[in-house]
């Protein structure tokens, strides 16, 4: 568990990724998990608590030699994925919302989301 606080999210992020190079995971693997994960936790700060110091992020986090599996929870009041626009769509192009959530789908095998939409649930199993 971490305040709302930015650079408290980076040294989870730095935990997780340190971990993934021990383990020799392949570079692009370990980029697009750093990636995810920014978005991730950025997202719960500043979107899910609004960065509202009193407020906590919850991370649970499983490494193995094949895989890895985050969950990150904050305490706000969760949001629609379905909602949130297309940023490839042309009348969407020049709006930056959505981003982080298509580049989250694009490097990890799997992300989804509590019914609430407060938890994302992150996983990313080895590229051979």
């Amino acid at each position: 568990m971490i305040p709302s606080d930015t650079a408290r999210g980076q040294e989870i992020q730095e935990r997780i990724v340190s971990r993934l190079e021990e383990l020799e995971f392949p570079p692009r693997d370990v980029f697009g998990v750093r990636l995810a994960l920014e978005e991730a936790l950025v997202n719960a700060i500043k979107h899910g608590n609004g960065m509202d110091p009193s407020k906590q992020v919850h991370i649970q986090w499983r490494i193995d030699q094949q895989s890895v599996h985050v969950e990150i929870e904050d305490e706000g009041p969760g949001f629609r994925p379905e909602d949130v626009p297309d940023p490839t769509a042309e009348e969407n192009l020049e709006r930056p919302c959505g981003r982080g959530l298509m580049l989250m789908r694009s490097f990890m095998t799997s992300v989804d989301y509590n019914d609430r939409g407060n938890r994302v649930i992150l996983e990313k199993r080895r590229d051979i």
